[in-house]
């Protein structure tokens, strides 16, 4: 924009935009320089990192393929730009004068140029490319405005050589003089030459390339998917046909009418190839065995369900049909299609090989305050303390020196500005024309092709993603469905994972959300999704679907989450709260907006506004065209309309302050009963195999707490749990019965191939049967073997693992010894060992050390006993009155109010095990901080909110830990210890 605006204010009336070796602007300055008076070209400056080789200029589209094709080929497989361009049909060849004359370049081609700036005219009548009069052309690069741009361009240059700007080569940086001149001033420089700027003129005429932005554009994907448009809508009717009786046990005239209603809107708009593409995928998926969930705008087809992209019954909830397709949207309707982490390379990777013109979606990283304040930092050579207190805030700009005022100032220019090119979330564009038409393509370290543009500007050309995304929640379930069928294999046959009708029935699920027992489990187990279920007693479907939608920012913000609440529990309060057309279009949520096409009912039915105009409205919502004229002149319509009809103003202000506090967070309906179907099958493996559920829940990284707590999750279920052990623990953990092995994976230190030798070794020739066994088996260095000892991994030798560690040092000599089997098991000697003794606590410091949290209660460790046992059950009986309570951190939420004021949200357990949560408002929390984790005591008053207790902290302390028995005095720790027992 800011080049544009330039080359309006220099008269510029045509203009090459040729990044070094990149394309990522190509499609967004053709966008926008006709609305400048400017006609685009587009190139690309070719160079071996700073060092350039030849600019190359598009004739035509088909030109700027072909430099495309020669970038991504380069990119793709680290080729060096070669000095000589290849021979280009549709596109201009310009070699900068500097390099024709060192690579004494002779022999043009018709296509090729020799580029002359203003300092190169100097030189040039003392050159022999001065009789080259119909070669030479004007080549003046632009790349700053001003002398702060060029300043900003040397740091950037200093921050990507990582050194300090005192340090910066010269060839590393532009040359000063690289700025716009006006087409007067430029043209008065080259006066002596007029033939260069007729040459010129000649070459950018020749120039002409052309996208389409209109509203009424063509979608760029793949037009069909059979190879015709009729066989394509044949074989949709036919899936359509063929998916009725799966989903539908009787085939009313109301599902009749929306599958065809459905259908003949999604051929007029030409999204056939779009549903079938997708429908492709997850038949893949399926026959692969990998679990999906399909949810976005497009869960509120009918066809979606039939085809099986997604789980949700449009006619069961009465999903909204115009949020996922409209006459008057281009786009196709949205669907984000979930895999499990494990699964979606696999996925990618058959999309790559499946269809011809496939490419993962760009995104632009840019420079954070924070980040960049670190980078300049370090560029200017301030000490990292330095660095740390500009990055903490807390100072005066006026007392600080002079290079922390340029961090600073040099700080605020960059931010914002792109860093690098990164990969969308999920985005994978399937196209029908080559994607390199429209940008060349780089090759990041996942190893698939990538645009150099983002899914904004890839929709403004017609270019819609596929959304392939990984998640861990399906992969939890998909392993506890494994863990069932080896831990208990008679129950296994029976589990029907995909019975959800039965799920939603279950009156044990259903007690699991009204509980909120639902650590571990897919979108529910958040404190803020876990205090909402209680406040709105969730007992069912519908209100899942609900509250993971309004606990949305959008909906928290605006203060409707807690109307939602108070009508939830109050309907009385609906009738005398809510206006009568809001509570009309949205009955089932008591006229509260809560989900993205309440905002298209909202414009359409409430401030009159066409489905279009409503439609602009809902992607303004999505926070990425907020930016747009079309959002703000939808929004005057919005209020005007709604003036028109009559509506108070303080009511026409507070319906669209909820519509915008949508901006960004809102969730289709659909998307939000997609999750709910995950959260389902979540909760049944809970409930009915909680511990083989809690197991898959570590093995696939967690959820929202540190695996800490799930362990204690399943300790409070019943599991028995046992530290790693080298002959029952694998990498991941492992249970056998109710007896959990933690995995080695959590062993900080230990390394993943002395994990594999050890399994290996295990599965070939079975368990150790001593250490001296193990030693004669695995190779390992004593580092290694001491971290297993410590951990007390060979437990089952019934030998003090001190004595062990004295066996171990005495065995293994510090000399590296070669890897190879032995041809006779080596005869050792006999050791005689000193009797050594292990405590619980110093096993308790040492798991603490090497797993990062300890198997016994923390509780136990305090060099001070709590003074009382009042926990999470005493809540209700100390209701309005004031506790003394101590809490093992869990988590902490930092957030602020409506003035800026820091308050914290605390969850913690109790010591007995159970959860509590605590709120310090901003008078506490200024003064009291918490450090880490660790056990807190709180004093503070008991409070109910809609059945949800809470405790409202007044003074907060963290209690001290006994001293590490290990590195403490002896005496002291025996005394301690003799004290705990």
């Amino acid at each position: 924009m800011e080049l544009l605006q330039l080359a309006e204010q220099n008269h510029v009336t045509q203009l090459v935009l040729t990044d070094i070796n990149n394309t990522s602007a190509g499609l967004n300055f053709a966008r926008k320089a006709p609305e400048f008076g400017i006609k685009p070209i587009l190139g690309i400056d070719f160079r071996n990192r700073v060092l350039p080789c030849f600019i190359g200029i598009a004739q035509n589209n088909e030109g700027y393929l072909e430099l495309n094709d020669f970038l991504s080929q380069h990119l793709h497989h680290g080729l060096k730009i070669p000095h000589r361009a290849p021979a280009f049909k549709n596109a201009f060849v310009v070699y900068p004068f500097e390099q024709v004359l060192l690579n004494e370049l002779d022999n043009f081609q018709e296509h090729e140029f020799v580029g002359i700036s203003i300092k190169d005219l100097r030189r040039l009548p003392f050159s022999k490319l001065a009789s080259l009069t119909h070669k030479l052309v004007v080549q003046q690069p632009v790349t700053f405005r001003n002398k702060q741009d060029f300043n900003a361009h040397r740091l950037l240059r200093a921050i990507d050589n990582n050194v300090l700007l005192s340090k910066l080569p010269k060839e590393e940086e532009a040359s000063e003089e690289e700025k716009m001149y006006p087409i007067q001033n430029l043209a008065a420089a080259f006066s002596e030459f007029p033939f260069i700027l007729e040459n010129t003129e000649k070459l950018l005429n020749k120039c002409s390339i052309h996208f389409d932005f209109s509203k009424d554009r063509k979608p760029q994907n793949l037009k069909t998917y059979l190879g015709s448009v009729e066989e394509d809508e044949q074989l949709l009717d036919q899936l359509c046909a063929e998916g009725l009786p799966y989903r539908y046990e009787e085939v009313n005239d109301s599902i009749k009418n929306r599958l065809n209603k459905e259908l003949e809107l999604i051929k007029k708009m030409g999204f056939v190839s779009y549903f079938l593409i997708n429908w492709d995928i997850v038949s893949e998926a399926r026959r692969r065995g990998f679990f999906y969930v399909g949810r976005g705008s497009g869960a509120n087809s009918i066809v979606a369900y039939l085809l099986r992209i997604t789980d949700v019954d449009p006619m069961e909830l009465d999903l909204y049909f115009e949020r996922f397709i409209n006459l008057y949207r281009a786009n196709p309707p949205d669907f984000d299609i979930d895999f499990s982490w494990k699964d979606r390379p696999a996925m990618t990777e058959y999309i790559f090989e499946r269809f011809e013109h496939v490419a993962l979606l760009g995104t632009y990283v840019t420079f954070k305050e924070r980040g960049v304040i670190r980078e300049l930092g370090k560029v200017f050579g301030l000490p990292p303390q330095d660095i740390d207190f500009l990055l903490a805030g807390r100072y005066d700009f006026d007392q600080l020196d002079h290079v922390s005022k340029l961090v600073l100032k040099y700080g605020s220019l960059l931010k914002g500005k792109p860093n690098y090119l990164s990969i969308h979330a999920g985005g994978i564009l399937i196209s029908d024309k080559p994607l390199h038409w429209f940008s060349a393509t780089h090759l990041p370290p996942k190893g698939f092709p990538t645009t150099q543009y983002d899914m904004v500007i890839a929709e403004d050309v017609g270019l819609y993603k596929f959304d392939i995304l990984g998640q861990r929640g399906l992969g939890k379930i998909k392993e506890a469905l494994e863990i069932v069928a080896y831990n208990q294999p008679e129950k296994y046959g029976d589990i029907d994972i995909h019975d959800i009708k039965g799920f939603k029935k279950d009156p044990v699920i259903n007690n699991l959300i009204k509980t909120a027992q639902c650590m571990g489990c897919f979108y529910v187990e958040s404190p803020a999704m876990r205090m909402l279920l209680k406040k709105l007693q969730v007992d069912n479907y519908l209100g899942l679907v609900a509250a993971s939608s309004i606990i949305r920012p959008g909906v928290a913000k605006s203060g409707m989450m807690r109307e939602y609440i108070l009508r939830h529990r109050n309907k009385g309060r609906t009738e005398e709260k809510a206006h009568p057309v809001m509570l009309e279009i949205m009955p089932d949520t008591y006229g509260v907006m809560v989900y993205q096409e309440d905002v298209i009912k909202v414009a359409h039915h409430f401030a009159g506004l066409d489905l279009g105009e409503a439609d602009v409205l809902r992607r303004g919502m999505s926070g990425k065209f907020r930016s747009r004229e079309e959002f703000q002149k939808v929004q005057d319509k919005f209020i005007s309309n709604c003036r028109k009809k009559g509506y108070a103003e303080s009511l026409i202000s507070e319906i669209w302050n909820q519509v915008a506090s949508f901006a960004g967070y809102a969730f289709a309906k659909g998307h939000s009963a997609s999750y709910a179907v995950e959260s389902y099958q979540s909760l049944f493996l809970r409930a009915y195999f909680p511990l083989e559920y809690m197991v898959a829940v570590l093995n696939n990284g967690g959820g929202f707490y540190r695996s800490e707590f799930y362990v204690h999750d399943a300790r409070m279920m019943g599991a028995t749990i046992h530290p790693p052990c080298v002959n029952k623990s694998m990498i991941v953990n492992r249970i056998y019965g109710k007896h959990i092995y933690l995995g080695m994976m959590y062993l900080r230190d230990l390394e993943s191939r002395v994990m594999e030798r050890i399994l290996k070794e295990r599965m070939l020739h079975g368990s150790f049967s001593s250490l001296e066994d193990f030693l004669d088996r695995v190779f390992i260095r004593m580092e290694q073997l001491s971290i297993l000892i410590r951990i007390d991994a060979f437990r089952f030798t019934g030998i003090n693992k001190h004595e062990l560690l004295w066996k171990a040092h005495l065995m293994l000599s510090k000399n590296d010894r070669l890897e190879h089997p032995k041809l006779f098991p080596p005869r050792h000697q006999k050791f005689q060992m000193p009797q050594l003794n292990t405590t619980t606590l110093e096993t308790a410091f040492e798991q603490w050390e090497l797993l990062g949290f300890c198997l016994c209660s923390p509780f136990e460790l305090l060099e001070e006993p709590p003074k009382n046992s009042n926990g999470q059950k005493d809540l209700e009986r100390y209701l309005n009155k004031y506790i003394d309570i101590y809490g093992y951190l869990v988590t902490v939420k930092n957030t602020s109010t409506h003035h800026g004021k820091r308050m914290h949200f605390a969850t913690l357990v109790d010591q007995h095990g159970e959860v509590f949560d605590t709120v310090l408002f901003p008078p506490v929390a200024a003064k009291y901080y918490f450090r880490g984790k660790g056990i807190y005591r709180f004093y503070g008053k008991v409070v109910e909110e809609f059945g949800f207790l809470s405790i409202e902290v007044i003074k907060m302390k963290k209690e001290n830990y006994v001293q590490d028995p290990r590195y403490a005095d002896m005496r002291m720790s025996k005394k301690l210890f003799d004290s705990k027992k």
